[in-house]
């Protein structure tokens, strides 16, 4: 059983069964059920990946169907980026699992919650396990379909169902491009499988049109899921979900998913420059930018929310210099830290009852495991060494550097910077300071703070596998892209920044609190522009929305007023024509057949009369006929 991959994903698919059909009964038992089917997911997602640590690769594939005697297989694939996503997606997820129980006490949908739970974590798996972009995008689009069902889970909220609805559309004009992206590749090669992408299969191909079209197709699918520019809008809106969801899909699921395929995809993206440039042009914008967005924010969720944007435009960035290693580490970090800010603020939420930092305030002492936990998050994803998010964050700053990008570089070492201080203010103006909220706030259950702790662990230590001090072991792993060594000049410049950065929150939002209302009044154009995300839903909302909304208005005046009238008339006139040929039918047609019937059945009546059956009779007859001839033609 340990040794069948294809139960990595069933096993939560089963549980979705289960829990779906028998939900009303089981309750609160249909959490474990869930936890249950991610734990065992988790352990032979573990025996596969100690395979592949030993230098295996698990290849399972059938043929699905042919097209122009080109099969197109389904099956299961496990190599190392594949088994890296499967350890985060299966750990990860199975912790959040678990604090959802805490969580989630108590909700009148308390079942179909962990139902779709275990169909997000069968999804994402498929994903990952995937090994044709057909197989692929089948997933993708699921895991878009669970994003749907899990972000407007309290559709009673209609902020939660315009947030779900928000997602699911702007997921799917991603998703567009990225089903006509896989249509114009297997257009120019004639191939969708993952093992035939390979460096050596685009010698020769350099420059091709199609391919460079088709490369740039396919990242439109990355910048919908991993919330890249133009398409981030949706991620922070998602916070309306319950928090177990947010983690789920900012750090283990969804928004990992764009990332993972252009890392799959990565020999592809560099064998042609001219994409490659592109996504990391998208990469690196949307990584400055949310992290611009981030500085101003009030709501705890949806600072980490810009926070996960621009994390994974670093992570898109990496692979767009070439960095390969680089952004996948980053990924596998980034799952742990950003996992447990979720949580943790979930667990800030649960204890105070409020979102708005500015009704926070002290709960260090009242919430102590929340908070060092926090601390330790924060200190990772702000990129101070040894925790995680420093090895892997400098290892994108390094291959942007050693690339020759050096724009790239500064705009991010800049954006580095802007993380650390707007972590640290969240931190500061939660856990520090006089309390301003009205309630009193307690700390969470065991079973939400447990997973808080196993996080934390992860989210000091995982990122020494990809350390100097290892030898760079995760990015000889993954294969090992030239961006394995340390560069002191950025390290040092790295280590400045994040100090800078934790200065600065220090100084506005514990030593000197009047400040940030005074830089907001003297600098109010950026401070604005900040708050407002840069208008951008606003711009949306003026343009591209109400465009849409105007063609969809005319086209339903054209619909009902044209198209709907002209059938109704058509259909008027026909059942008026209809109860003519009835009438005529009716009253004609079966009235004349009806009569002659009639005239025949009297007749007959009268002839019957004659037919007696005795002679006597019918020579009488014959009598009177003879005289009746004889009288017409002989005048007897």
């Amino acid at each position: 059983m340990v040794n069948s991959p294809i139960l990595i994903p069933l096993l939560p698919l089963f549980a979705f069964v289960l829990i779906v059909f028998f939900g009303k009964w089981l309750r609160e038992k249909s959490a474990w059920i869930a936890i249950l089917a991610s734990s065992l997911s988790c352990f032979v997602s573990l025996s596969a990946i100690l395979k592949v640590i030993q230098g295996s690769t698990i290849q399972q594939n059938f043929t699905w169907l042919t097209i122009n005697q080109i099969p197109l297989e389904f099956g299961i694939g496990i190599d190392p980026l594949s088994a890296m996503m499967l350890f985060v997606v299966t750990f990860v997820g199975t912790l959040i699992v678990i604090y959802s129980v805490g969580y989630m006490h108590g909700d009148p949908r308390y079942p179909r919650f962990f139902a779709y739970i275990s169909l997000f974590l069968f999804s994402m798996l498929g994903l990952v396990l995937a090994t044709t972009l057909v197989e692929m995008y089948l997933f993708w689009e699921l895991v878009g379909l669970c994003s749907y069902f899990l972000i407007g889970f309290w559709f009673e909220k209609k902020e939660a169902a315009e947030a779900g609805r928000k997602a699911f559309i702007t997921n799917r004009i991603g998703d567009i491009g990225f089903f006509l992206g896989i249509a114009t590749f297997f257009y120019a090669t004639g191939t969708v499988r993952f093992a035939d992408i390979t460096p050596e299969f685009f010698h020769g191909m350099q420059g091709n049109p199609v391919l460079i079209l088709a490369a740039l197709l396919l990242f439109c699918g990355a910048i919908g899921k991993s919330a890249q520019f133009p398409l981030h809008v949706w991620l922070p809106d998602a916070m309306e979900g319950p928090t177990p969801v947010s983690a789920l899909i900012h750090a283990a699921t969804m928004v990992a998913a764009g990332v993972y395929m252009v890392a799959r995809l990565f020999p592809l993206f560099h064998a042609f420059p001219d994409a490659s440039q592109v996504v990391m042009i998208i990469g690196t914008l949307t990584a400055f930018m949310a992290a611009f967005f981030a500085l101003t924010q009030m709501d705890i969720k949806k600072v980490l929310a810009y926070s996960t944007i621009s994390q994974l435009g670093f992570m898109i960035a990496a692979l767009g210099v070439g960095g390969m290693s680089a952004g996948s580490f980053h990924l596998m970090t980034h799952a742990f830290f950003k996992a447990l800010l979720f949580l943790g603020a979930g667990s800030v939420i649960h204890g105070t009852g409020v979102q708005d930092m500015r009704e926070m305030g002290g709960l260090r002492k009242s919430m102590p495991i929340t908070f060092w936990t926090f601390i330790i998050a924060t200190v990772a994803i702000a990129g101070i060494p040894p925790f995680s998010g420093f090895w892997s964050k400098d290892e994108i700053l390094t291959s942007a550097f050693e690339s020759g990008h050096q724009i790239t570089f500064w705009i991010l070492m800049i954006t580095a910077c802007m993380t650390s201080f707007y972590m640290f203010r969240l931190l500061f103006l939660t856990f520090f300071g006089a309390g301003r909220g009205k309630g009193h706030a307690h700390e969470s259950p065991f079973v939400m703070t447990i997973p808080l702790i196993v996080l934390a662990i992860g989210s000091a230590g995982i990122g020494l596998i990809g350390s100097p001090w290892m030898n760079h072991w995760f990015q000889n792993f993954l294969g090992g892209h030239g961006d394995i060594h340390v560069n002191f000049f950025v390290v040092t410049l790295s280590i400045a920044t994040s100090a800078i950065g934790f200065l600065i929150a220090y100084l506005f939002y514990v030593a000197r609190t009047e400040l940030p209302k005074s830089l907001a009044e003297k600098y109010g154009l950026l401070y604005n522009a900040s708050q407002h995300k840069l208008w951008i839903d606003e711009i949306y909302q003026a343009t591209v929305i109400r465009w849409f909304k105007q063609i969809a208005n005319g086209s339903f005046q054209f619909d009902s007023k044209l198209i709907d009238r002209t059938v109704d008339e058509v259909g008027f006139k026909t059942v008026l024509l209809s109860r003519i040929k009835n009438w005529i039918d009716q009253y004609i047609v079966d009235a004349l057949v009806n009569f002659t019937g009639w005239i025949t059945n009297k007749t007959s009546a009268v002839l019957r009369l004659i037919q007696t059956g005795y002679i006597h009779n019918y020579l009488l007859v014959l009598l009177f006929g003879i005289l009746i001839i004889a009288y017409t033609f002989f005048k007897i």
